[in-house]
């Protein structure tokens, strides 16, 4: 467990740096909000899925720099959000795992903001784009499709991987109870039928 945090937080932390994507821990209890600046008009997309913990929920909102709330859901296990920003500032994400008392998540989430880039010099052309310089910029686009499906694709394995070790566990600790109701049965009927077998010495009253 503790070498999957490892690898979906140093994942998180290097995507985080390129296309705003971040996987974090939330304690139980607990409340994380992530603050983007976004110029007026621009397209965003929120996506968020809960990799680990508990029963894969949290409560979510998005609010505008005025505090209004853009959206908002309660015990979500993933889901996406489109929104234009209507105002420039400061918009703020929160994530809240405040209603467990005892259970750790571990949260993925994807904010993008505006268009995604094209390749380095293409954007500047003020002709058409020559068949090298389109195909180049068709890679590139479909490159981002393939990283997106790698993502998500690692993180419904990780899903998959952690129920399958609860799972397990559950299954072992119900077979070793399940065992020793089986053992304690048995001993206690060898001790009934041995009573039963044994020899009563008569009782003799004495005047």
């Amino acid at each position: 467990m503790k070498g999957l945090l490892v690898v979906l937080l140093s994942l998180g932390l290097v995507q985080y740096t390129l296309t705003n994507e971040l996987t974090f821990e939330l304690p139980d209890s607990a409340k994380e909000c992530f603050y983007e600046e976004i110029q007026k008009n621009t397209s965003c997309v929120l996506e968020f899925q809960v990799v680990t913990g508990g029963q894969y929920d949290v409560d979510v909102s998005l609010e505008d720099p005025k505090g209004n709330v853009l959206y908002k859901q309660v015990r979500m296990q993933f889901d996406s959000h489109s929104f234009v920003a209507q105002t420039y500032g400061i918009y703020k994400v929160c994530f809240s795992n405040e209603f467990s008392t005892f259970s750790h998540k571990l949260v993925y989430m994807d904010f993008q903001v505006g268009d995604e880039q094209p390749l380095p010099g293409i954007g500047e052309h003020a002709t058409v784009l020559t068949q090298m310089e389109s195909s180049a910029q068709e890679i590139h686009k479909s490159l981002s499709t393939i990283l997106d499906y790698q993502t998500h694709h690692r993180l419904r394995e990780a899903q998959g991987r952690k129920r399958a070790e609860e799972l397990n566990e559950r299954v072992l600790w119900w077979s070793i109870m399940e065992t020793l109701a089986v053992i304690t049965c048995a001993f206690a009927q060898v001790f009934v039928l041995k009573n039963f077998f044994t020899d009563k010495k008569p009782y003799t009253q004495f005047k």
